[in-house]
C-alpha cells in the first residue's frame, strides 16, 4: 500500500507479530494493520521495506524495547529518522482511565473501544475485525501524535 504524501508517523507495537499504524499531520489515522514477522531474522529483512512502503516519515515510535526495537531504531537511524520510544504504560496513563488499566487484558479491551473511535474520527476503513497489536499501534500513534504537537488535546469525538 502506498502512503499518502506529506509528514506522518508510523507507530509500531513491537513483537514478531507486530502492530503498524501511520498517521498524517494532521493528528489522523490514514492506515493501520498488523503483520507477522515469525522470526527475528525475517522481521530484520522487512523493517526497510516496511518503513519505506511507509515513507515518507517525519517520526517513528515505538513501543517496547529489546532486540525488537533495536532493529527498528538501526533502521530509522539509517534513515536519520527521529524515533520516540514510549512504554505502554506510559501511553496508557495519557490516553486510558486507571480503572480500565487495572490488568493487562482490561487495558487491551479498553484499547480496542478507544481504537474503534480513532478509526471514526480518522474516516478510516472500519475493520472486519481489529487485532488488539493493531489497536495499541493505533493508541500509540495517537499518542505520539499528541507528543509531537500534531494535535494539542485527544480529540472531543475520541474522549468518552
Amino acid at each position: 500500500m502506498t502512503a499518502p504524501p506529506g509528514p506522518a508517523l508510523l507507530a509500531v507495537d513491537l513483537g514478531l507479530r507486530c502492530g503498524l499504524a501511520r498517521f498524517g499531520a494532521d493528528g489522523r489515522l490514514q492506515w493501520y494493520r498488523s503483520r507477522n514477522f515469525g522470526t527475528h531474522a525475517r522481521l530484520k529483512r522487512a523493517v526497510p521495506a516496511v518503513l519505506q512502503d511507509a515513507a515518507p516519515l517525519t517520526w517513528l515510535v515505538l513501543e517496547g524495547g529489546g532486540p525488537i526495537a533495536d532493529v527498528w531504531e538501526r533502521e530509522a537511524l539509517r534513515r536519520a529518522l527521529p524515533v520516540l520510544r514510549v512504554a505502554a504504560e506510559d501511553w496508557r496513563h495519557r490516553l486510558l482511565y486507571a480503572r480500565e488499566q487495572r490488568s493487562g487484558s482490561q487495558a487491551k479491551d479498553a484499547a480496542d473501544g478507544l481504537a474503534r473511535r480513532v478509526i471514526d474520527w480518522s474516516l478510516a476503513p472500519r475493520p472486519t475485525s481489529l487485532r488488539h497489536d493493531a489497536a495499541e499501534a493505533i493508541l500509540l500513534g495517537l499518542w505520539g501524535a499528541l507528543e509531537v504537537g500534531w494535535l494539542s488535546q485527544v480529540p472531543a469525538e475520541v474522549r468518552r
